[in-house]
């Protein structure tokens, strides 16, 4: 028909080059009410990014965006551009957060295209990409490698915007912002939670005991609040027809950081940056009505000078059955899924994190 189109986002395989960089159009100012909706929404315990006071002390301007919010929206900007023709989001690779986000900051987003690399069968392939997260000012903020499943073919009616070529993505080697690359100011806090870097050992293991039940609303809203504008989250009509659940399945990167921030009083409530995350996957999918469960494993220890030391976690996401419950059944709770024939259908997320943690006070 004369005058009628039907625009299209994201891509599929044939339209993915090693090497292609995306500019990504999405271009949002972080408030207050989107920080304060975020921490109602996850409950975190971490002082450096819910207390203003806190961050304060330790050097930083303001309180810092919590850097899982900011993850968030670096994958969400990416979809218009790389996945929302996805079947799956497979892989975090590499996630780093080099410096602070602070309330304010307008944010953009850039992808370039690591690798492409078509299954045997044909139908479909993976697709692995770099996102950069950037400031107005250039900061890098968030840095992150993914992996997508995608179908083969190329997408038909995509809009070709008339924007100049994209700038080269920046780089940041730090792994800790300014404010932590040296000595860490003692804590002014009246009190706290428990859990310093003294306290974990390599092999503890914490099953955090609260759950959290995922409402319908609540999802697609928080969705939409970081811009993912993947269908699969939000169209109930494109789910009966193309969802492996035959309904809305809830956005991965939402999963992700309930089952991290279900740990955080256990683990973070002493944190002082989250260093990085890394082998993340989703080997399940949750929708709502689904009620999320997070253990925890010590991989490492390793001392980060006199004020604090450096804690890897392999944190495992269970829905409607407890980590402690799975531990002792076939397939081993914080074996990655992957690597093993016995899947453990009840695991939705499973991921590495490293976490700056302050050492207990000397008095």
């Amino acid at each position: 028909m004369s005058g009628v189109k039907r625009p299209s986002y994201g891509r599929k395989l044939d339209d993915f080059s090693a090497g292609d960089l995306y500019e990504h159009p999405w271009e949002v100012t972080v408030d207050h009410g989107m920080v304060a909706l975020f921490a109602a929404a996850f409950q975190d315990a971490t002082p450096t990014y819910a207390s203003a006071a806190h961050a304060r002390g330790l050097g930083f301007a303001d309180r810092p965006v919590h850097p899982l919010l900011l993850l968030n929206l670096g994958l969400s900007f990416s979809v218009h551009d790389v996945s929302e023709q996805a079947i799956a989001h497979l892989a975090y690779i590499d996630v780093r957060f080099p410096q602070a986000c602070l309330v304010g900051d307008t944010l953009t987003a850039s992808s370039r295209v690591l690798a492409v690399k078509p299954t045997s069968k044909g139908d479909r392939g993976v697709v692995e990409v770099r996102t950069a997260l950037t400031t107005q000012q250039g900061a890098l903020v968030c840095r992150f490698d993914r992996k997508a499943l995608v179908r083969a073919g190329s997408v038909q009616g995509r809009p070709n915007g008339a924007w100049p070529a994209p700038a080269e993505q920046t780089d940041d080697p730090a792994v800790l912002p300014p404010p932590l690359r040296g000595r860490i100011a003692p804590s002014g806090r009246r009190a706290g939670f428990a859990g310093f870097f003294e306290d974990f050992e390599v092999g503890d293991v914490i099953f955090h005991p609260l759950g959290k039940t995922v409402g319908q609303s609540e999802h697609m809203m928080l969705t939409q609040l970081v811009r993912n504008s993947h269908p699969l989250h939000f169209d109930e009509m494109y789910c009966q027809a193309n969802s492996f659940a035959k309904t809305r399945v809830v956005y991965g990167g939402l999963v992700l950081a309930w089952v991290l921030a279900l740990t955080s009083r256990d683990v973070t409530g002493n944190a002082l940056w989250d260093v990085g995350l890394d082998q993340g996957a989703h080997p399940n999918g949750v929708v709502a009505g689904d009620t999320l469960y997070a253990s925890s494993q010590v991989l490492e220890v390793e001392d980060a000078g006199p004020d604090a030391g450096i804690v890897t976690f392999r944190v495992v996401g269970t829905k409607n059955a407890t980590g402690e419950a799975l531990f002792l059944g076939a397939g081993g709770l914080f074996t990655p899924e992957l690597a093993k024939e016995q899947k453990i259908p009840e695991k939705v997320v499973e991921i590495s994190r490293k976490v700056l943690l302050r050492k207990k006070p000397s008095y």
